[in-house]
């Protein structure tokens, strides 16, 4: 009769409690005093009457100032779409060109990638800021701005599911002497539309959002408007902006929704 032995102990479970052990680390040091941000709830506790009083004064709307934000609302939504939509159609082809199975071309890839990193790396109020001072006050600056916005964001995620997919029927294509202009039309754009129109969807939601922030620098939509109210302290104003904004993204939302269902 042969003694029965344990099996040894799993390596490597000392990882999740390293894995801990440095994020706790990182959090008090960035919220030291001497090092990081100096985070305290002392303010909280010396100012919670201000803030108090603001909460209080936002959950009184101003309804009769409702008709008032009805044009800076069309705005802010003509300038989504427009935006989304002309970006995600320059954005297609550029999906393709950025993904390694649809462009073999290691230089064009990296250059296109370079761009695009760049163009992320810039912050859309940024851009706007820049554009209103160039072509004025008004949508155009922003429309410009969530477009380069969109581009950046639609081809990274894209062009990364076509590297994701099976390179198989791909392969397949070349094998039958495809061009890799008909390869790319038949099959990846085939397999990549579905990643494509959630991305679309996507940063339509994220647009109606970023717009009404573009406002705050002369962008134009309900952000002009947003500084307005802000400025003479009307929260009750205020109130009522936000909760159009809310009410418009849940629509949107639950549109989204209902088309990636049929589409998807």
């Amino acid at each position: 009769m042969t003694d029965l032995e344990l099996p040894p102990r799993p390596r490597g479970r000392w990882k999740p409690w390293f894995a801990l052990a440095v994020i706790v680390v990182i959090t008090a040091i960035t919220l030291s005093p001497q090092l990081g941000i100096a985070f305290s709830f002392d303010a909280i506790a010396r100012n919670w009457q201000n803030g108090a009083n603001k909460i209080f004064a936002m959950l009184q709307p101003d309804w009769a100032f409702f008709p008032r934000t009805i044009p800076p609302l069309l705005e802010t939504l003509e300038m989504a779409v427009i935006a989304t939509f002309v970006g995600s159609a320059i954005s297609l082809p550029l999906c393709l060109w950025a993904a390694r199975l649809t462009n073999p071309n290691r230089w064009g890839r990296g250059i296109l990638r370079t761009i695009l990193n760049i163009v992320r790396s810039i912050p859309d109020l940024l851009y706007a800021s820049v554009l209103v001072a160039m072509v004025g006050v008004g949508a155009l600056p922003g429309i410009i701005a969530l477009l380069l916005f969109n581009i950046g964001i639609i081809v990274k995620m894209v062009s990364e599911t076509i590297e994701a997919n099976d390179a198989g029927p791909l392969e397949a294509g070349k094998a039958a002497g495809g061009t890799q202009l008909q390869i790319n039309r038949a099959i990846a754009l085939t397999d990549a539309a579905p990643s494509f129109i959630n991305q679309t969807l996507y940063v339509l939601e994220l647009n109606v959002r970023a717009s009404t922030v573009l406002g705050l620098v002369g962008a134009g939509g309900l952000g002009l408007l947003i500084d307005a109210v802000r400025t003479f302290y009307r929260y009750d104003q205020l109130s009522l902006i936000i909760l159009e904004i809310l009410i418009v993204v849940v629509i949107i939302d639950s549109v989204s929704d209902a088309i990636r269902r049929r589409l998807v």
